[in-house]
């Protein structure tokens, strides 16, 4: 009898993406997202929702409505369904993979999901340090690529712009591929190592530390030196002749600063390097580093010039102290009206460590920010720019991943979102390369058929959440996009 002829499994195709994956039986695509199991093809993250709730105790009241509790420290109130792990529209005709309805306190709602495919993002990190860590237009590199660039600082921040077209498509292959991996870690809360030219390497992970040079970053400065001198004016006042509080952007000097006027404080002739701004406020005192105040400075007394023998005096009690109190030094000035080191008071040195007190964590924010193109927006309507201006007269609620989205004003949906208001992992690529991102737009159900929706592919969220299904509570600090939709159409009015 013959050997039994053994058929080799034929692969699928995964339409998900335009990569257009053949995928044998037990393995996944490209993008580790979708695979074959048996000949079908089945999105591998589970779809996430959502539950609102207190958290339940067996003896919460609950009014007339009580119920025995069950166990659950979860009571779902109200689910919404999220884009996370929900699967594309590609090829873009498609409705979105998911449009479920469910009433909302008497209110009909409707929520569109859908993973955008997105060439035209990137993302914005906002790091919290005073140090240097590149000049303004600085290329930032990852694996020796560049991803993108050093933007204008922010009050006790440095910024940078990473991804977008230009990388992700209009270089290399391999800057492609590197800057697309680099944004998918950073936007899923990994650890990503970049270099900026001719500045530091520096480490960032949402809701962490910046790590520059090898070193953790511990403090967000208090504010400049001149705002420093004026919230320790008054504390600083009995106790010392002279403060210099050292700041890369503004340096302050408490005697000439109108808040040392205002204490009568005698002028002191201590004078600085630096161009002076106004009374008491210094530029450009020192180059830029990662020492004291975010300068290059390690000695504060090399930004000193010889003090004004007219005015100083021997004995004079000097303080000077960075931005974040992490740096301080205590002198009393000599007879010839030099600095020497001085054991400080106690009052002194509470002053510094208060500083540093009011000093916020240093941390690592990186904030999600993609254009919802003509094709994603085409799975929730079939004519797409009904849905543009639904969200701008307020009619559309846009979240990513539940997370309430900034929509930037001006043409298209261009949102911006906080990916530490996000599920855990909720993004994803495809090698084209792009970056796959959740997206959810919620209004009222007669407002959806009015703008033309795929009102026959609606289902009812009970038909939706299944054992299958991913819970998650909401982030205390986002909103219930039902609520938050029907705030802002009320507002609209």
């Amino acid at each position: 009898m013959p050997d039994e002829i053994r058929v080799k499994p034929e692969k699928i195709r995964c339409d998900a993406c335009p990569v257009m994956c053949f995928i044998a039986d037990g393995k996944a695509g490209a993008c580790d997202r979708y695979a074959n199991h048996s000949g079908e093809l089945v999105r591998l993250d589970p779809l996430t929702v959502i539950e609102r709730g207190a958290p339940a105790v067996a003896f919460l009241d609950q009014g007339e409505n009580a119920q025995d509790w069950d166990g659950d420290v979860i009571q779902g109130k109200r689910t919404f369904v999220t884009a996370v792990g929900a699967g594309t529209t590609y090829p873009d005709y498609k409705p979105a993979p998911f449009i479920v309805s469910q009433e909302v306190d008497g209110v009909d709602m409707v929520t569109v999901v859908t993973e955008g495919i997105y060439s035209y993002c990137g993302v914005k990190v906002k790091i919290d340090t005073d140090r240097f860590i590149g000049h303004e237009r600085a290329i930032v590199r990852v694996k020796g690529e560049p991803i993108g660039h050093v933007m204008t600082s922010e009050y006790g921040s440095k910024m940078l712009s990473l991804g977008g077209v230009e990388h992700l498509t209009g270089g290399s292959k391999a800057e492609g591929r590197v800057t697309c991996d680099a944004l998918m870690n950073l936007c899923n809360r990994e650890a990503v190592t970049m270099q900026i030219d001719e500045g530091a390497e520096i480490t960032v992970q949402a809701g962490k530390a910046p790590i520059i040079n090898g070193a953790p970053e511990k403090l967000m400065r208090v504010g400049c030196g001149s705002a420093t001198i004026g919230m320790f004016a008054k504390q600083w006042e009995p106790h010392v002749d002279e403060v210099i509080v050292v700041d890369d952007h503004i340096t302050g000097v408490l005697s000439e600063h109108e808040a040392g006027k205002q204490l009568d404080m005698r002028p002191s002739g201590i004078k600085i390097n630096g161009r002076r701004s106004t009374p008491g406020r210094y530029f450009q005192v020192a180059e830029p580093g990662t020492g004291w105040g975010g300068t290059d400075v390690e000695d504060p007394l090399t930004i000193l010039k010889p003090a004004d023998p007219k005015k100083a005096w021997p004995g004079l009690r000097l303080l000077m102290v960075s931005t974040t109190g992490e740096q301080w030094a205590y002198y009393e000035l000599d007879e010839d009206l030099v600095p020497q080191p001085a054991e400080i008071s106690e009052a002194l040195r509470i002053s510094a460590d208060r500083i540093a007190e009011n000093c916020e964590p240093a941390m690592c924010s990186v904030l999600f920010m993609g254009g919802a193109g003509g094709s994603l927006r085409a799975g929730v309507t079939e004519n797409p720019v009904r849905l543009t201006r639904s969200v701008k007269d307020a009619l559309t609620y846009v979240s990513c991943g539940g997370a309430e989205a900034y929509v930037w004003p001006g043409g298209g949906i261009t949102v911006m979102v906080d990916v530490m208001e996000m599920p855990t992992n909720s993004f994803g690529y495809v090698p084209t390369p792009a970056l796959v991102a959740p997206i959810e737009f919620t209004l009222r159900r007669e407002d959806y058929g009015a703008l033309g929706g795929h009102v026959n592919h609606i289902q009812q969220a009970s038909e939706v959440v299944n054992d299958a299904v991913r819970k998650v509570l909401p982030a205390p600090s986002q909103p219930d996009p039902h609520q938050a939709q029907r705030n802002k159409r009320e507002g609209r009015r």
